[in-house]
């Protein structure tokens, strides 16, 4: 048998040898070499459409070749300039004169005159501005001046130094606690094991949400190439965890209610999913993702389900015992693994402060870094913070304990009626359409007839400041207590503007609408980014 094995080898070399010497030796060496490089660049290629689709592939492609050609890449880059320039007009005008460095000597306590003087050239935002203060009233009293002496009066503190300050210690347990409480850790179904920690606000609760999804899930089935799944309308702070985090992100478009899609969100889970996402509500159009279905689905696959609820925390749990019929969004919902909870927006807390939370500490342990083999000593931090700053701490417990249920009770009736009134008003506007069924406090309205960021840059002229969507171009309104006395007057330059923009259609010198609606168009989403990160490098 050996003597016939080896007489075949014998053959094959001599065939092989006679076939492969009608060949060059350069061409021997360099004909694998060349197949390893076609083969993986054919890899390069089927990842990429994989990752972001055929089309997308093509025509990234495409538009890489297009700026191969000579002068095209110039022509490219200052048109793209004279775009950041637009959207920075003014800005860098107005940092002539900022210090570049420490004065000789110091200003004292006349600094606080500067500040107030400085403090005058901000935009009147009273009533004015979609989200962004949702304190009722003036700054310069009532809810306002509470939590600003209570911050004032714990502004030194750290909740690192557990020993040292224990009263900041306390106030974050009873700040998590309460929250966790609204959101159904009272509830059987929850399991009794709800914890948390407070956070510099929502992208941080969700960052630390999806850290501890993708490690918990590499301690529970060993993932190493971690994939999360989120709707087309979730937060763009995912965005953010998935670029920090090496996390492949999948963003799924939503349904024709504009909520996540349980459907296409199911098909995309394979083997490396550690999570999947909900909201409630999405930022925005203000409408709840179907968290008892995603919830089902987490569970059925056995990973992770985060429900944002920043917005919604503090609103939908009142919302429910007032009687509006809101759906399953918490805790007890079977699935629901982390949540997140910004207290500084209807929580009515000072700027800075948000929970996030966990079903139980088996999960949140993956949140926290430990060092042992540092020469300072032993070290361990619950965020992504070291150092915390106590008195927004202490200005979120003075918040939450000063309102009580019955505080937030009032102001989210007070803020869903002035919701509805504004849908009603929308309503009788032809012009206009309402994005969905909004669920909450958010109103996203959109228009067939005129260019609704012409409105928006009319409404600008107006004092408001209101939030541009694209996928469909749109604007909302995110209705604060700050809006309850003003909302006629809201709704009659709404009006007004559509009108004017009807009856003038075009831009308004010196107004985004161009831009906003150029970038909704343009193919080439990369052009979009590189606009946005050299707008931002130049603005900060």
């Amino acid at each position: 048998m050996d003597s016939t094995m080896k007489s075949y080898l014998n053959q094959f070399r001599a065939s092989a040898n006679s076939f492969l010497s009608q060949y060059e030796p350069l061409a021997l060496l360099l004909a694998p070499l060349l197949a390893l490089v076609l083969a993986r660049t054919l890899q390069l290629v089927l990842q990429l459409v994989h990752e972001k689709g055929l089309k997308a592939t093509l025509l990234g492609l495409l538009m890489n070749s297009i700026k191969l050609v000579p002068g095209v890449k110039g022509y490219i880059a200052a048109e793209k300039q004279k775009v950041v320039d637009k959207l920075q007009s003014g800005s860098k005008s107005k940092r002539e004169g900022w210090r570049t460095q420490l004065p000789i000597t110091g200003l004292g306590i006349e600094v606080i005159q500067e500040m107030k003087d400085d403090k005058k050239n901000d935009v009147v935002w009273q009533g004015k501005c979609s989200g962004t203060v949702y304190i009722g009233g003036s700054e310069s009293g009532g809810h306002f001046s509470l939590i600003n002496e209570a911050c004032s009066m714990f502004s030194h503190t750290n909740p690192l130094h557990l020993d040292v300050f224990p009263s900041i210690v306390r106030f974050e347990a009873e700040v998590v606690a309460m929250t966790a409480a609204l959101l159904g850790s009272q509830e059987k179904a929850s399991g009794g094991e709800i914890c948390g920690n407070m956070t510099s606000g929502g992208t941080e609760s969700i960052l630390l949400a999806v850290k501890s999804s993708r490690d918990y899930m590499k301690y529970k089935k060993g993932i190493t190439r971690p994939e999360m799944i989120i709707p087309e309308s979730a937060h763009s702070a995912y965005d953010k965890a998935a670029q920090y985090f090496n996390i492949k992100l999948w963003r799924v478009p939503v349904n024709k209610e504009f909520q996540a899609d349980v459907r296409a969100i199911r098909r995309h889970i394979n083997k490396n999913t550690v999570l999947i996402v909900g909201s409630a509500p999405g930022f925005p159009h203000g409408i709840i993702d179907p968290i008892e279905e995603l919830g089902a689905v987490a569970s059925g696959f056995g990973i992770c389900l985060h429900v944002d609820l920043c917005l919604g925390g503090f609103v939908l749990p009142f919302a429910c015992k007032l009687g509006y019929s809101i759906p399953p969004f918490d805790f007890s919902v079977k699935g629901v693994s982390s949540i997140s909870v910004d207290v500084h927006k209807y929580g009515l807390a000072p700027k800075g402060t948000s929970v996030v939370l966990y079903r139980n500490h088996e999960i949140r342990k993956h949140q926290f870094v430990a060092v042992t083999e540092w020469s300072g000593g032993l070290y361990v931090s619950p965020t992504i913070a070291g150092s915390r700053p106590g008195g927004l701490i202490a200005g979120a417990w003075a918040a939450m304990m000063s309102l009580g249920q019955e505080g937030y009770l009032e102001n989210t009736k007070a803020i869903m009626e002035v919701s509805k009134k504004i849908q009603i008003g929308m309503k009788e506007i032809p012009e206009l359409f309402i994005i969905g069924r909004p669920d909450m406090t958010i109103v996203a309205f959109g228009s067939n007839v005129v260019d609704i960021f012409e409105v928006n840059d009319i409404m600008s002229t107006k004092g408001w400041h209101l939030n541009a969507l694209q996928r469909p171009n749109s604007i909302h309104i995110c209705v604060t207590l700050q809006h309850v006395p003003v909302v006629d007057d809201f709704l009659s330059d709404l009006k007004e503007s559509v009108q004017t923009v009807k009856e003038n259609p075009g831009p308004l010198s010196g107004g985004l609408a161009p831009i906003y609606g150029a970038a909704g168009k343009m193919p080439d989403r990369v052009m979009v980014q590189e606009l946005l990160v050299d707008f931002m490098d130049g603005a900060c």
